[in-house]
């Protein structure tokens, strides 16, 4: 039944055009975009001789999970509730709860598709180096996805409404593409600044992605703000969570 569920989700996934530009294509076309810079691909002395697209690969990466975990999942999920659905299925086998976890499938997966579409392009078409520590790499990634979908799981606990939804994942968004490097990369901030992001998830998750792509392992205290962002994200969103 569960299996049924995660079928006709990924099915209208499919045809949500929106969803899939803005989830799997913009990271890619915007990292295309900035490495069209002649000067972005040039090594960078205060970038520890790495180029600006070099650093901006994890900004990439990151940016298809915190459009489909905060704006694309709140949206589909609140507009679920919103229309009754979520109170129709209580009264069939069907539990809401698999249609969450379908929902976190689909839109963790179309993230991690994006992450890797990112990676390609960055190595194929920018000569950009793949991560060296690839198991580190991994596992940072996974740890940001489960906190992207949990921080989307806790808008959607909190809006009534899609416009609500809207509203509150679009407050949540810029500040995390911010945290994220998108406007400055994290190596770039100034070091009181950099600190403070770096215990925001998708700071410490830059900073892992980043220090996974140079050969190291990612540095524990990183892992370690992205373990307890999920862990209370969760907790948030199962304490708030209605499904009606």
């Amino acid at each position: 039944m569960n299996t049924a569920v995660l079928k006709t989700e990924l099915r209208l996934f499919r045809r949500e055009p929106g969803a899939l530009f803005w989830i799997l294509l913009f990271p890619t076309l915007l990292l295309v975009i900035l490495g069209s810079i002649p000067s972005f691909r040039d090594a960078q002395p205060d970038l520890g001789g790495l180029s600006t697209i070099d650093v901006y690969v994890p900004v990439a990466v990151l940016l298809g999970l915190i459009v489909g975990g905060i704006q694309a999942m709140p949206q589909t999920l609140t507009g679920y509730r919103e229309r009754g659905i979520l109170r129709r299925m209580s009264t069939t086998p069907v539990r809401p709860s698999a249609l969450l976890f379908a929902q976190m499938l689909v839109y963790g997966g179309a993230a991690l598709t994006s992450s890797l579409l990112a990676l390609v392009v960055g190595r194929v078409v920018f000569g950009v180096r793949l991560p060296e520590q690839p198991f580190g790499y991994v596992l940072a990634l996974v740890l940001t996805v489960l906190a992207a979908l949990a921080l989307g799981a806790v808008v959607c606990a909190l809006s009534r409404t899609t416009k609500i939804a809207g509203a509150i994942g679009s407050m949540v968004f810029f500040p995390a593409m911010f945290c994220a490097g998108l406007w400055a990369p994290v190596q770039t901030m100034p070091d009181v600044l950099a600190r403070i992001v770096g215990y925001t998830p998708f700071g410490a998750a830059a900073e892992a992605l980043n220090q996974a792509a140079a050969g190291d392992w990612p540095d524990w205290d990183h892992l370690g703000v992205l373990v307890v962002w999920a862990v209370l994200l969760t907790a948030a969103a199962g304490r708030f969570f209605r499904w009606e």
